[in-house]
């Protein structure tokens, strides 16, 4: 597998493609705005400065390096060694100020004076209100109505920094229903506007660029694992996937590497494991259809989960064999969430919670031999789902 996955999770090729997957699905005056995205990025991502304005950014502001966590009882009980990834400790509490910290200083480069953003957990909401607000740039957050009441507390972030929260009543009133409005608020302002799409997904340049800015999730945690491990790389590295942008980054640290790349998706979501391909919000990709081909809703209780389709790079991933995608239910997670809370005092955003049962149930399974390394993306801290777990316990 070293092999053939060498030069992997690079940039996609001609008309941002990643195999069969990605491009640029979009009206025409959005296909001009993401050209310009395209051009913008290229130039900043080979700008030292820029690079070196954001990792100031990502390190006085976000908290980065975040830690790797030896999850001791947790592993003891297991019989596996693993290690977590903690995004759940950036500043806002979540992976998403990485990605949106990269986005907002692009938009300042091209004279934007707004951020426009979709959020489903309502973490990329936070974050693009908080990077707005240091950056003194506008922000509104499209969220699904559904999101907003089991989401309350993220919504009350989002107004105290200073954004506008749009209700999207529309459909599902969940995450595809925020995506899609959003999209089509930006059709009329791109001139004064950036979006701030929140995950791997969209319109070329989005999944590569976004990917890229979470990369430092994997960069970091492979520095970390080359300290921690006489081999260097774990034998899995696991995280959860929506959209999957906390997955992307961390699978881009070890792609090159002998390492297992497992994507855990929401049992009611689950692109890339049930997904057909389609057309959904500017790109091709795995989502879930019914017969004649109208995408279907997506449910799970881990909100930034609740979408119908993956990244295409994950889409890619999985063909290509170098990544496997599993399904996780409800229950499981609710049940991992509190396993995790109680053995490390540590309580994760259910979307986290769908990677931890994984591993439990692998390790019981007798999936990951005993003594396997494990690393494991902590995407998020689970303050936001406090009301949703004090329904159900």
């Amino acid at each position: 597998m070293r092999d053939a996955s060498m030069g992997m999770m690079g940039e996609p090729r001609a008309r941002g493609r990643f195999g069969e997957y990605g491009g640029r699905y979009a009206p025409e005056s959005l296909v001009e705005a993401c050209r310009e995205v395209e051009e913008v990025f290229r130039e900043a991502w080979a700008d030292p400065g820029f690079r070196g304005a954001l990792a100031e950014l990502l390190a006085l502001h976000a908290g980065r390096p975040t830690p790797l966590t030896p999850a001791r009882r947790l592993s003891e009980a297991l019989g596996v060694r693993l290690y977590l990834k903690r995004e759940d400790l950036t500043h806002t509490g979540s992976h998403k100020i990485n990605n949106v910290l990269g986005q907002a200083l692009l938009a300042a480069r091209m004279g934007r004076r707004r951020l426009i953003a979709e959020t489903g957990a309502g973490q990329h909401g936070v974050a693009t209100a908080t990077a707005a607000a240091l950056l003194g740039l506008e922000a509104t957050v499209f969220m699904g109505e559904r999101d907003i009441e089991r989401q309350a507390l993220n919504v009350f972030r989002m107004r105290m920094l200073g954004a506008e929260v749009v209700p999207v009543t529309t459909g599902s009133r969940t995450l595809k229903d925020a995506t899609s409005e959003a999209m089509r608020h930006w059709v009329g302002v791109t001139g004064d506007s950036h979006y701030c799409v929140g995950s791997v997904v969209g319109p070329d340049p989005y999944p590569w660029m976004v990917r890229e800015f979470q990369r430092v999730i994997g960069d970091e945690a492979r520095g970390q694992f080359a300290a921690e491990l006489r081999t260097g790389v774990p034998d899995h590295v696991v995280a959860c996937v929506g959209g999957g942008s906390n997955a992307a980054g961390t699978f881009a640290g070890f792609a090159d590497t002998p390492a297992r790349l497992v994507g855990v998706e929401a049992e009611g979501g689950a692109g890339a494991s049930r997904g057909r391909l389609g057309v959904l919000h500017g790109c091709r990709s795995l989502f879930l259809q019914d017969g004649d081909g109208q995408i279907t809703e997506a449910h799970s209780i881990a909100a930034g989960l609740d979408y119908p389709g993956v990244g295409p790079e994950h889409a890619h991933l999985r063909d290509l064999g170098r990544a496997r995608y599993v399904t996780v239910t409800d229950d499981e997670a609710i049940g991992a969430a509190i396993r995790l809370a109680r053995t490390e005092g540590i309580v994760p955003a259910l979307e986290s919670a769908h990677a931890l049962a994984w591993v439990i149930r692998a390790a019981d399974d007798g999936e990951l031999p005993a003594g396997s390394t494990v690393l494991m993306t902590l995407s998020g801290r689970g303050d936001k789902d406090i009301s949703t777990l004090k329904e159900l316990l």
